[in-house]
């Protein structure tokens, strides 16, 4: 493929870069950085003042008693705001900031643009009825886990979130409108696990309330947001399933601003579809020859199989996952892999109901601005025990002790977890607040294949097999989020997509078909873990004798979880190809 010319912003950034690096800031530098610093503080409280639920879980608790405005009025007013700040940052030449303060333009500038791509064009608000029933659930969720402050200080901002929750239900009934079939379908899915939340887990939340007073607030407060999940349960089934009718697909133009907005990612979608395909076929060969070590005489999927059966009953999966991280901590310090802040242990709990429905894993950590709590909790998802005994069989199959491991690694040692330790100490607020996918969930899938490669379990085929059947799962989503969005493709050929190239059970097929549908670039998994691995040859190449894993891992992750263009910027002085494109 012929180089790409850089962007405009980006040669400007290199050449003034190239121009002042061996020199001290200028006074004039020195007034650009903070007069960026005064836009960009204006710009994370604003932003987090429209987020309060987000704000809540990154430590900032000025927001705690606020739920978020779903409302025409409030949409409007964030889209001017965005734009204000826009401009703003464009009238900011990058040649009067230092090269921190370039990036962290870049990394806003491109935030705000996302913002508004979601606000006027994907829409969500308009088209994602679980962004509602869920998203209050997230709210609640976030000051019950979190003891940031003294239990009356958080029951007194819970009820003032639950007051305003039957509001944003009715605010829902009015914004959508024509939604996706499949995104009401999971909104109704997941409702049963929200409400029982409210009805059972948030009055108990605090155990026992003596004031009576506050008591009442509680169960009053949250019997009616009961009602309202109930009403509007009844609503989604009667009234807006019938009509929910509406494209899930994003199309070619979208799905590439989405690309860019979030992840500095301009490569054709036709390139990135022959990057996926080719990253599928190298690990369909990989997990074939794991499979002969393992049996020679059966076939991928049967090795697979055998695997498969002997995972722990549903009620030991935590505890089991528990028992994991030791032995993975201890081989990331004595092997060097990755310098490891000091930090609290994390507690494995089965996953909380709004997530049930699509996602098999997650971490909730403390967030960088977070000065009291630290509890972590590693999340994992069990069967709907009301499923049939086969079904539930069926769903346990992907927790195998040897992918028990290769998740523990993605979810806490060396991936979110340790990224998420470094999260106080990266070097500005911007990239406290604001994130690209491509660097925090391709550095955890990274993660799961370099520690392997560096000895993990001694090369036992069965955790390498495990390790390629979830990067066979990653590949299926880069493909599946842009034939689905881009090219067509339908549920039912993607559910089959995933069971037969990725080796997943029909239950996490459908799950994983129906992330596609609200989350289309999930391919960032596959996108991320391939800049990283690129970046470390490049770096590696321009290191010399000095490289050392340990060296490029911990400059990695002290930059922050900025777009990995800009990563390459700030490590190698240079942008080039972030891709190893195939037959190269």
């Amino acid at each position: 493929m012929t180089r790409r010319p850089l962007p405009a912003w980006l040669a400007i950034l290199l050449l003034v870069t190239s121009m002042t690096a061996c020199g001290r800031a200028t006074s004039g530098r020195d007034a650009g950085d903070a007069a960026f610093d005064r836009l960009a503080h204006e710009v994370i409280v604003d932003y987090l003042r429209r987020n309060p639920t987000e704000a809540t879980s990154l430590g900032v608790h000025e927001y705690d008693s606020r739920l978020e405005d779903y409302s025409a009025t409030a949409r409007s007013e964030e889209a001017r705001a965005y734009r204000a700040f826009r401009a703003r940052l464009d009238a900011l030449a990058p040649g009067t900031l230092s090269l921190g303060r370039q990036l962290d333009r870049e990394v806003l500038i491109h935030r705000l643009d996302g913002e508004l791509l979601r606000l006027e064009v994907i829409r969500p608000w308009a088209n994602d009825p679980d962004l509602y029933s869920s998203g209050l659930t997230a709210a609640a969720y976030t000051i019950i886990t979190r003891e940031f402050a003294p239990p009356p200080v958080r029951l007194r901002a819970l009820v003032a979130r639950l007051r305003a929750m039957p509001r944003a239900l009715q605010e829902a009934r009015r914004n959508l409108v024509d939604p996706p079939r499949a995104l009401t379908a999971i909104a109704i899915e997941q409702i049963d696990g929200n409400t029982d939340f409210f009805r059972t887990d948030v009055p108990q939340a605090f155990g026992r309330i003596d004031n009576p007073v506050r008591r009442h607030e509680l169960e009053t407060a949250s019997a009616a947001v009961v009602s309202a999940l109930v009403d509007y349960k009844a609503w989604l089934q009667q009234t807006l399933l019938p009509a929910s009718n509406g494209p899930f697909a994003y199309g070619a133009d979208t799905y590439r601003a989405r690309l860019w907005d979030d992840e500095m990612i301009d490569t054709p979608i036709d390139e990135l579809l022959a990057i996926a395909r080719a990253d599928l076929a190298k690990n369909q060969a990989a997990f074939a020859s794991a499979a002969r070590l393992i049996d020679p005489r059966a076939t991928p999927a049967e090795v697979l199989a055998g695997l498969q059966r002997d995972h722990p009953a549903a009620g030991d999966l935590v505890e089991t996952t528990q028992d994991e991280l030791d032995a993975l901590l201890d081989f990331i310090l004595d092997h060097h892999i990755v310098t490891v802040p000091d930090a609290e242990g994390v507690e494995v709990q089965e996953s909380p109901p709004f997530l049930r429905a699509t996602t098999s894993a997650s971490i909730d950590i403390p967030g960088p601005f977070e000065t009291v709590a630290t509890d972590a909790y590693y999340s994992v998802t069990l069967p709907d025990p009301s499923w049939p005994q086969a079904e539930q069989d069926a769903f346990m199959a992907q927790w195998y002790p040897a992918m028990i491991s290769n998740v523990s690694v993605h979810e806490v040692w060396p991936g979110h977890y340790l990224q998420f330790l470094y999260a106080k100490q990266f070097p500005s607020d911007v990239r406290k607040v604001f994130s690209a996918s491509t660097n925090v969930e391709g550095w955890a899938h990274y993660s799961e294949e370099m520690v392997l490669d560096q000895g993990f379990h001694a090369d036992d085929p069965r955790y390498r097999l495990a390790q390629l059947q979830d990067a066979l799962l990653r590949d299926v989503r880069f493909i599946a989020g842009i034939e689905m969005h881009t090219k067509g493709m339908g549920m039912d050929e993607a559910q089959r997509l995933f069971e037969t190239e990725a080796y997943q059970p029909a239950p996490v097929a459908r799950s994983e078909v129906k992330r596609a549908i609200s989350d289309a670039t999930y391919g960032y998994y596959t996108m991320g873990k391939l800049m990283i691995q690129k970046l470390a040859a490049d770096y590696h190449a321009k290191q010399g004798a000095a490289f050392t894993l340990q060296g490029f891992h911990d400059a990695f992750v002290k930059l922050g979880p900025l777009p990995l263009p800009l990563v390459r910027r700030a490590m190698l002085g240079e942008t080039g190809e972030i891709f190893s494109l195939p037959g190269k």
